[in-house]
């Protein structure tokens, strides 16, 4: 299974993930490109989660918007 979110659609996400995540700086966004791994590395740093709790995060925001 693809965990990470296709380029076109993280762009039209973009929006939604500010709204969720606001702390994240438009060059972070831009370095995760949809991507899982990359999402939870930032979270890590930017928000102190563990690395599992963040991949949790990515997981449930895209199921929601899938």
């Amino acid at each position: 299974m693809n965990e990470d979110i296709a380029e076109g659609k993280w762009k039209q996400l973009k929006g939604k993930v500010q709204e969720e995540w606001g702390d994240l700086t438009d060059d972070e966004f831009d370095q995760i490109e949809g991507r899982r791994e990359k999402f939870a590395g930032i979270m890590q740093e930017r928000y102190g989660v563990a690395r599992d709790e963040a991949e949790r995060r990515f997981d449930e925001f895209k199921r929601r918007h899938d």
